[in-house]
């Protein structure tokens, strides 16, 4: 517990509560809405801190009960509890390393497909299925922004955004190439494929995060959504497409209803792989100061699946592996991720 600094949260929380009892608090909205984020935030921490230390207590009375009046009954509940205690305790633990900028950011994920048409289409449909699973178990929202359909199977690339505390901090372990070997279920003789999906993985930027556009290096074309959604969707041009010209940057949004909405969303997006570009360039400049190299080619996977010959998933930055792909392509991620943000100090993310 020494990692999470309660005495520093509750005097934080306490700083913050005071300012919403101030006259002006309300009259600058963008400073309200951050400061409410994070007594939320706050408050959420300070509760669960207060709930893990009341059970490690009851646990430990337990202990004492039990070494005067053994009791099997008693001993399988501590055991029950003490193992359930210890991972919402690793839980917490995770969270003291979301410590860099965006972290506790809505993350927006984009999934491309690699070489091999239909087989990768194919996987990176899986990998989508993947995340929203663990989104969904993890009591993340999860929305689709944009979604264009393989010609035969999977999809040609999507884009959606896991919306809750700390997205970004979780799923920027999943930037990179993912890797899959199969018995492809599209080829006749049966065959052995290998499979590629890359995952870009960038912060919501928020409304208080300054990022420069002119108006005038933006092409913007709108067109008829193509994913679900229903009738409204498919009848109208309400799909918008944004290019920033100088960057060559392309995004676009089809899951509001209206071209407004999906122009605001899309306009969100472009912030956010801007701010990515421009932090990418200045850490370029520094890696070049010191001479570092990054092998950047499409075959160097984070992370590997194996489905035939043998079971295995492998992630290569930690060398953490599971057997279970099943339950893997089911949601079950979490390790992989905590792997990879307690050795993550060592990494470039």
């Amino acid at each position: 517990m020494g990692l999470f600094d309660i005495v520093k949260i509750g005097k934080e929380l306490k700083d913050l509560e005071k300012q919403t009892l101030e006259e002006t608090f309300w009259s600058n909205s963008k400073n309200t809405t951050q400061v409410l984020a994070r007594i939320k935030t706050l408050k959420r921490k300070y509760t669960e801190y207060n709930k893990i230390s009341e059970e490690l207590n009851n646990l430990i009375e337990l202990c004492e009960l039990i070494e005067l009046e053994p009791d099997e009954e008693i001993e399988k509940d501590i055991i029950k509890n003490t193992k359930k205690l210890e991972k919402e305790v690793e839980k917490l633990e995770i969270e003291t390393l979301f410590s860099e900028k965006y972290d506790n950011n809505n993350a927006i994920v984009t999934i491309h497909p690699g070489a091999g048409g239909t087989e990768s289409q194919d996987w990176a449909e899986m990998l989508y299925r993947m995340y929203s699973r663990w989104a969904n178990k993890n009591e993340f929202e999860i929305k689709e922004l944009d979604y264009l359909e393989g010609e035969e199977a999977g999809i040609k690339s999507v884009t959606f955004e896991i919306i809750g505390e700390n997205a970004y901090g979780y799923m920027k372990c999943e930037k990179g190439v993912h890797r899959l070997v199969r018995i492809s279920p599209f080829d006749s003789g049966g065959r052995r494929h290998t499979s590629f999906a890359s995952i870009e993985v960038l912060p919501e930027i928020t409304d208080d995060i300054e990022v420069d556009i002119n108006p005038d290096d933006l092409r913007v074309d709108t067109y008829r959504a193509s994913g679900a959604g229903g009738q409204h969707i498919n009848k109208t041009s309400s799909a918008v497409r944004i290019t920033h010209i100088p960057t060559n940057i392309v995004v676009a949004c089809q899951s509001e209803r209206s071209q407004i909405q999906n122009r605001e969303t899309a306009m969100r997006m472009l912030k956010s792989k801007l701010l990515d570009l421009k932090e990418k360039e200045q850490k370029e400049k520094i890696e070049d100061l010191k001479g570092e190299q990054k092998d950047i080619a499409w075959g160097s996977q984070i992370r590997s699946y194996v489905f035939c010959p043998y079971t295995m998933v492998k992630d290569h930055r930690t060398n953490y592996e599971v057997g279970n792909v099943e339950a893997v392509m089911n949601g079950e991620i979490d390790d992989f991720m905590e792997e990879y943000l307690k050795r993550g100090r060592s990494f470039n993310s």
